[in-house]
């Protein structure tokens, strides 16, 4: 779960500060958390003009990570972090600035962000990008499509998020396809991977000579190599079977779990993809970890988990220092499951480029891609 912070300084011009909290532990652990994260909420006056001193806003975000904790701990959590706004912060904040954000919000948000710092917001729907981001808890698909067929969208089950956003920015209406896809972020799909593919008490996707368990979201899973390793073909049937693939559509498109995947079209024909793609892809070597942003083909995900998946844990650490040691028996299964996301669970063509990003440039400076600058530009737009 991430938690992010930005605040509003002045009509005119906005900050998003970044700070990502698993606040999805144990008390003893969400206490610690709360406690280091006291002095980003008493920011030095310095950084902000002499006359924005008393409009510095606070909303607080939690996403995936809480959502899928229900309403009951989300809430207990939520309440401490308020209690600890009212006490120790010095940002003007309200209760109900500090909430879960739904899926589609984020996606949105994401959306916002990506497009306002690319310079599209004002152009028409085909002239935007679509964004993907895979977070730990969810993943988000977000691309702008035409009026008729947002009228068209189906209509959301009781209790499921509407497919369809209508925003107003820079004087321009879009209708945001969106869906989050909650339990297919890169560490809780971990958990459906296993599930999915362990029947004989091992995993296809986890490296050879690992013995041990994967915990997620308070539940433990067998996590063990199969006598002869990993296997990219073997790991991949797994995947398709967590990502349920060919679950029955009832929807003119879907792409996976009988989601609809909005109709597709000019909106989506440019991706920019985020978040946990960018970090595997600058750990597996295929591109430059100091870059903002990178050009790539989701068969460049597959070539890489084939040279991973061949791969002994003590190969791996070696090959990919950049990997911290609890994820390496995982980066077959996270490089398997990012390209089989994209090429059966989204229906990009595997040689179909697309951009890695985690920094957009923007006038003179790389601004981070993530919703909360969206947040605060929807908010801007719509007061």
């Amino acid at each position: 779960m991430a938690t992010w912070i930005w605040s509003t300084l002045a009509p005119t011009s906005s900050s998003s500060s970044r700070k990502s909290l698993d606040l999805a532990r144990t008390p003893r652990t969400r206490a610690r958390l709360l406690n280091r994260s006291s002095p980003s909420l008493r920011r030095p006056r310095k950084l902000f003009r002499p006359n924005c001193a008393t409009r510095r806003l606070l909303e607080l975000g939690a996403t995936a990570g809480l959502r899928a904790l229900g309403a009951g701990k989300s809430e207990e959590i939520l309440q401490a972090v308020r209690d600890l706004l009212r006490e120790k912060s010095s940002f003007k904040n309200q209760p109900d600035w500090v909430t879960v954000l739904d899926g589609t919000q984020e996606g949105a948000y994401e959306w916002v962000t990506i497009n306002y710092l690319l310079g599209n917001l004002g152009k028409t729907y085909a002239d935007t990008v679509g964004v993907v981001d895979l977070g730990g808890g969810s993943v988000q698909m977000a691309y702008a499509i035409p009026e008729k067929d947002a009228e068209k969208a189906p209509k959301p089950a009781d209790g499921e998020e509407s497919y369809v956003k209508k925003l107003f920015l820079k004087g321009t209406t879009y209708h945001l396809y969106v869906h989050s896809y909650l339990r297919y972020g890169l560490l809780a799909a971990r958990a459906e991977i296993l599930k999915a593919g362990n029947a004989n008490g091992y995993s296809n996707c986890v490296l050879a000579g690992h013995q041990g368990q994967y915990k997620y979201g308070g539940n433990t899973f067998e996590a063990s190599a199969a006598p002869s390793g990993s296997s990219f073909s073997e790991c991949r049937a797994d995947v398709v079977k967590a990502l349920k693939v060919d679950e029955a559509c009832t929807h003119m498109k879907c792409s996976f779990g009988g989601i609809w995947n909005g109709g597709g079209g000019a909106g989506q024909k440019n991706l920019f993809v985020a978040s946990f793609f960018f970090d595997r892809a600058a750990e597996a070597g295929f591109i430059n970890s100091n870059a903002a942003v990178a050009k790539v083909k989701p068969s460049d995900f597959e070539e890489a988990a084939k040279r991973a998946c061949k791969l002994n844990v003590n190969d791996a650490q070696s090959s990919y220092p950049g990997v911290q040691k609890d994820n390496v028996p995982y980066i077959c299964m996270d490089l398997v499951y990012q390209y089989t996301l994209l090429v059966d669970g989204f229906g990009v063509d595997p040689q179909q480029e697309m951009t890695l990003v985690k920094k957009v440039p923007y006038s003179d400076a790389f601004v981070e891609a993530a919703w909360p600058l969206g947040s605060a530009i929807e908010v801007a737009s719509s007061s």
